[in-house]
């Protein structure tokens, strides 16, 4: 028996000295079999931009680049020529730093700093860059607008801005709670506008509520021109569990408009809280969404398949969906399928990891003052992780 079990266990190394050597082999005939490890090495977050062949080159209605120079050149507005009539546009958007002071020597490690261009941020400066960023990008391509940030009353931004106003709404802005807390903010702040309308009737002012990480890169007041039935806009996408994206909503400035979206955003917000708590840091939004709008009886969720605008009645408000691809358009991350960027895109939202790519494309514009060469840049940059 003992010689037996021995021989059982010569047999074993000897099989398994063999595979060694056989993986060995292949490593040394095959060496582009190490390609194998490649999605690890495309984890790690780069700390400089980094430049790809830009997708969609050839297909019909996308942006053409050769480098960073757009070859088919689009209708951007400048502020010379952006319009001067009609209502007033606000952007709303709900920001918040975690931290009472932005004094950079909170940070007492010099590994916090990221450096982009010739500027250094610890954590907190980065979140005031993007927010500046944000701002800048919308004085150039919507001059007249306003920019109204919703945040915690104990919060020092030390923000002063030219059309920008800082509006505290008392809530929980911690991380774990922060889109719950969005949507609270929204509905408060459209119920402060209702009380002020009811005082003060006239003058219509349009309302677009966004996250602080989106560059807008062409003039928006067609929207509520071009659709003039709407109370709300939300923007959708071919995705079967997250149809819709929550960091862009138009609501349309009448009484009965801002009533309705509030009604909805209140619909959302009870769904959230009861179905979707446990993803109440991020997602949660999106889903709830998605779910007020599936059930609703005769809605068909196969126009989400194709971007094309439509407006749609939801429990008594008059919903306009807008394609991401144009209203809220994000560069793909990582590998899948990438056609390129649409021709007409008008927001650029740079989600996650894409915020230094949302400071790069400011400095490359600043110095370019072309949005489409602007875009070529973003597009070639778009599918790498970067250190934000």
């Amino acid at each position: 028996m003992r010689s037996c079990s021995g021989w059982r266990r010569f047999l074993l190394c000897f099989s398994l000295l063999l595979i060694i050597f056989h993986i060995f082999s292949v490593f040394e005939f095959h060496p582009n079999s190490v390609i194998e490890i490649a999605p690890k090495k495309r984890n790690k977050k780069s700390d400089h931009l980094v430049l790809g062949p830009a997708a969609g080159q050839g297909l019909p209605n996308r942006l053409q680049c050769q480098g960073s120079k757009a070859l088919n050149k689009s209708h951007f507005l400048t502020p010379s020529n952006a319009s001067n009539v009609g209502d007033s546009i606000s952007f709303v958007t709900v920001f918040t730093i975690y931290s009472t002071s932005l004094d950079s020597h909170a940070d007492d490690k010099s590994s916090n700093l990221v450096t982009v261009g010739n500027v250094s941020y610890t954590k907190k400066e980065r979140s005031m860059a993007i927010l500046n960023v944000f701002i800048n990008f919308i004085e150039v391509t919507m001059p007249q607008s306003n920019v109204i940030i919703l945040a915690d009353p104990e919060s020092d931004l030390s923000l002063q801005r030219n059309k920008v106003t800082l509006y505290p709404i008392q809530g929980e802005y911690n991380r774990d709670k922060l889109m719950l807390q969005r949507i609270r903010s929204y509905i408060a702040f459209l119920n402060t506008r209702l009380k002020e309308l009811a005082q003060n009737p006239g003058h219509t002012s349009h309302y677009i509520f966004t996250d602080s990480d989106i560059a807008v890169v062409d003039d928006l007041e067609h929207i509520f021109q071009k659709f003039p039935n709407f109370h709300l806009a939300l923007t959708f996408r071919n995705n079967r569990e997250q149809p819709l994206n929550s960091g862009f909503i138009a609501v349309r400035g009448t009484p009965e408009s801002i009533l309705r979206a509030k009604i909805f955003l209140q619909d959302v917000l009870e769904v959230y809280t009861l179905k979707y708590t446990n993803a109440s840091r991020m997602l949660g939004d999106h889903l709830a969404l998605a779910w007020v709008i599936k059930s609703q009886p005769n809605f068909d969720l196969r126009r989400f398949s194709k971007a094309q605008a439509f407006i749609e009645e939801i429990d008594g408000a008059s919903v306009l969906f807008l394609p991401c691809a144009t209203y809220n358009w994000t560069p793909p991350e990582g590998a899948g399928q990438f056609r390129g960027m649409p021709l007409d895109v008008k927001v650029v939202h740079f989600k996650g990891s894409r915020k230094r790519l949302m400071l790069e494309s400011w400095n490359f514009f600043s110095s370019a003052s072309d949005i489409s060469d602007m875009l070529c840049l973003i597009l070639m940059s778009g599918r790498t992780r970067y250190d934000f």
